[in-house]
């Protein structure tokens, strides 16, 4: 069928007119986010305020937060936000006005962070012993008495040094079982569930499982999210992975899919660069990326309970190019802490107190 031009015209015409009166509706009402926070604690109440710009018969509001309606109120009733069991991290909230027998939403963010204040950890150094200063570490932890530690690939001053994963005699420094990686990815992070080691690669966004015994390769994943691979660990059912932001990712080991995040927080700031980790009495231990010092987070919800400042600890490193603190390692039959850094040519057995 023919459509003339004039028909096509009032068509188009209509169109922008109907576009246009959609973009004025959205300048009807607004959150007045002057009355807000930049930051909130999971503790508060937030009082969200609709602002009516063009003094419309409102009827009723109905709020969303990250697109599940939680409250109704009528008119332009008062609403508080209660964040008490809310995700750490940026809350979206969403406010659908009914008026004049109209409709229209308006949105705004809120960013939630913890409600606890970290406390501030000791530690006492039992044992030091040897590290191999070429070894990048990326991933560090105890299977049964063997100690197996990942690293990632670059320079040093005898050449070029690949990734690979290893079990260590942790008493001397020697590796006595190694498996290197394709030299076109760079390891990140290890963890063993079940007999069986999973690891991360940086930029890849592939992983692989050995036999934790043989070391022998079983199995390479895809990642389930478009993310980076940093630091891994588990808690017997469910493994945790970090990505280099606030985020920490949980997966089924069986399937390797994604089915829950947390962010991590302090009572003040997001968390961000969190790196290699390790599972410790409930507690998730993480290095942060940049400083030599390890966050100790509530797997469940995100927050920073306690911060172990490790810094006098790079003081001992004689490795004059040794890098970050980057290395937990939990020793269940003595309860206590090995840690590491990139390069560093120790590693310290600590014991952590409040």
């Amino acid at each position: 069928m023919k459509i003339h031009k004039p028909l096509i015209t009032i068509l188009l015409a209509l169109s922008i007119v109907s576009c246009n009166n959609e973009k004025d509706k959205q300048g009807y009402f607004s959150f007045d986010e002057n009355a807000m926070k930049a930051l909130y604690q999971s503790t508060e109440k937030v009082d969200l305020i609709l602002l009516n710009n063009k003094n419309k018969t409102i009827d009723s509001v109905s709020y969303f937060v990250n697109d599940k309606r939680i409250s109704s109120v009528k008119g332009n009733g008062k609403f508080s936000l209660d964040l008490n069991g809310k995700k750490l991290g940026y809350q979206n909230v969403k406010a659908l006005v009914y008026f004049e027998g109209d409709t229209v939403s308006t949105k705004t963010r809120v960013e939630v962070a913890s409600g606890i204040t970290p406390k501030l950890l000791k530690y006492t150094i039992l044992n030091t012993y040897p590290h191999d200063i070429e070894a990048f570490t990326e991933g560090f932890e105890f299977y049964n008495d063997t100690l197996i530690e990942s690293t990632g690939s670059g320079q040093s001053e005898n050449g070029f040094y690949k990734s690979y994963v290893a079990k260590i005699d942790y008493k001397t420094g020697k590796t006595y079982k190694k498996v290197l990686i394709d030299q076109k990815h760079f390891g990140e992070g290890i963890t063993v569930l079940n007999d069986k080691l999973y690891e991360l690669t940086w930029q890849s966004k592939i992983g692989f499982i050995y036999d934790a015994k043989t070391m022998k390769m079983l199995k390479t994943f895809e990642f389930d999210k478009n993310i980076e691979g940093w630091g891994m660990t588990n808690d017997g059912k469910n493994i945790y992975q970090s990505d280099g932001t606030e985020k920490i990712w949980v997966m089924n080991p069986e399937t390797q899919k994604m089915t829950d995040f947390i962010n991590v927080y302090t009572n003040n700031s997001k968390i961000k660069s969190i790196n290699e980790l390790e599972w410790i009495n409930g507690k998730i231990y993480g290095n942060i990326w940049t400083k030599d010092a390890i966050a100790v987070i509530n797997p469940n919800t995100g927050d920073v309970e306690g911060v172990l400042d490790l810094t006098a600890l790079k003081a001992k490193i004689t490795n004059k190019k040794a890098d970050v603190l980057n290395g937990i390692a939990y020793n269940k039959k003595t309860n206590t802490i090995f840690v590491t850094g990139k390069n560093w040519d120790k590693t310290f057995e600590i014991k952590v107190t409040e």
